[in-house]
């Protein structure tokens, strides 16, 4: 299948790098453009530390798109990065959308029994559930 745009959401972690693995790979075989989106989680911290957490997570977010980018770069894949903020799942749907993006990749953490329905809100889920956009979830691997 061929791709114009697909999104890849990454918070930096090793689960999500293996979403952002699988979107380069996808875009170098398609000729597609990867559209990294971070989302700065608002509801994160408590009012008086908010400008604080708000800033940390801003430079993570920052760290997180450039390493996208190096690894579009090491491919020859295009990457654009784009920090947003708010809800996260309402965030990464609605740029979906707004790009009319073909495809969105997120990397799992591979949850399974009790500590899946204690995160059975995950931003993934939420996103599977919301997206008119296909949802590629690309699991861990046995080292991650």
């Amino acid at each position: 299948m061929a791709y114009d745009r697909i999104v890849v959401a990454t918070e930096g972690s090793p689960c999500a790098n293996r979403g952002v693995e699988r979107a380069i790979d996808l875009a170098a075989e398609s000729g597609a453009t990867v559209h990294a989106v971070y989302v700065v989680d608002q509801g994160i911290g408590r009012p008086g530390d908010w400008d604080i957490v708000v800033e940390r997570q801003e430079a993570e977010g920052e760290d997180a798109l450039d390493t996208v980018g190096d690894m579009g770069a090491e491919a020859g894949v295009e990457v654009e990065k784009h920090l947003r903020r708010g809800q996260p799942a309402e965030q990464i749907v609605g740029f979906t959308e707004g790009i009319d993006a073909d495809l969105i990749v997120m990397g799992t953490c591979g949850r399974s029994g009790f500590d899946r329905f204690r995160h059975a809100g995950s931003t993934t889920e939420r996103v599977l559930r919301r997206s008119s956009v296909p949802v590629l979830a690309v699991p861990p691997d046995e080292s991650t």
